[in-house]
């Protein structure tokens, strides 16, 4: 098999696992940039993430057309992922979701999104919330466009994720194993920070930019793989092992 084809099956595994954990369901959608094209990426049709097969894999440009293999209509928010592709070239994956104990976070900021466990440390403190109705006005809250992805990806800037005011998040990452985690790991972070502010009110203490940084800056593949491994397990899906590498300072405490 060779590397891109393992990429694709890997493709279909990160569907499987963030349908597993609740952070899609009949919606959202995962995507990979092409490592051999770094102006193309890789997106499933439009289909349910848990019924994702390896043939609906599809290659678009950043504008949102289909390269080659053309197995059916395709997510109408495709502008996401092309938008995000096009102004991050450190991205090498991206989430959209609907994930559902995030979507509450978009709709009021008196309580905020923070990370409250070290698991979630990537979505850091500074997760702005992209409101699509203040450029494009009454829509149905779909990106259905370039100028919409763009706008959404502005909003984004460098940061890790960006809330979307009443539809969901976008998540990025340096590879499909690390944008997976992160979007799995919001998702629990944000069950549990409902919970919090339940019992505390304003009173938590979220992680500071130091715990942040140092979670966030010395988690590596070893961490990854250990995730990857078990989801595998869980979605009955093949495991291709990549590198368990320890990264430097506090990954190597075995998190």
């Amino acid at each position: 098999m060779t590397d891109l084809a393992k990429l694709k099956e890997d493709l279909v595994t990160a569907n499987r696992v963030l349908a597993y954990h609740h952070v899609v369901d009949s919606f959202g959608h995962v995507s990979m940039r092409n490592p051999e094209n770094p102006n193309h990426f890789f997106l499933s049709r439009a289909r349910a993430p848990n019924c994702v097969e390896v043939n609906d894999i599809t290659e678009f440009t950043f504008g949102g057309d289909i390269v080659g293999h053309n197995p059916g209509k395709p997510y109408s928010e495709r502008f996401i992922h092309g938008a995000i592709y096009e102004a991050r070239p450190d991205v090498m994956a991206v989430v959209h979701n609907h994930s559902p104990n995030v979507v509450p976070f978009t709709v009021q900021s008196k309580k905020k999104m923070r990370p409250i466990m070290h698991m979630c440390a990537p979505i850091g403190n500074d997760i702005p919330t992209w409101d699509i109705a203040h450029k494009f006005g009454t829509t149905n809250l779909l990106v259905t466009s370039m100028e919409m992805g763009r706008d959404l990806a502005e909003s984004l800037a460098h940061r890790t994720v960006a809330l979307m005011r009443g539809h969901g998040s976008v998540v990025v990452g340096k590879s499909l194993r690390e944008v997976v985690f992160t979007s799995v790991y919001m998702e629990i972070n944000a069950d549990m920070l409902i919970k919090a502010y339940q019992l505390g009110g304003d009173d938590i203490l979220p992680m500071t930019d130091g715990e942040v940084s140092a979670n966030a800056g010395g988690r590596a593949g070893f961490t990854f793989e250990r995730g990857w491994e078990n989801w595998c397990r869980l979605t009955d899906r093949p495991y291709y092992a990549e590198e368990w590498n320890m990264g430097p300072g506090f990954s190597k405490t075995d998190k």
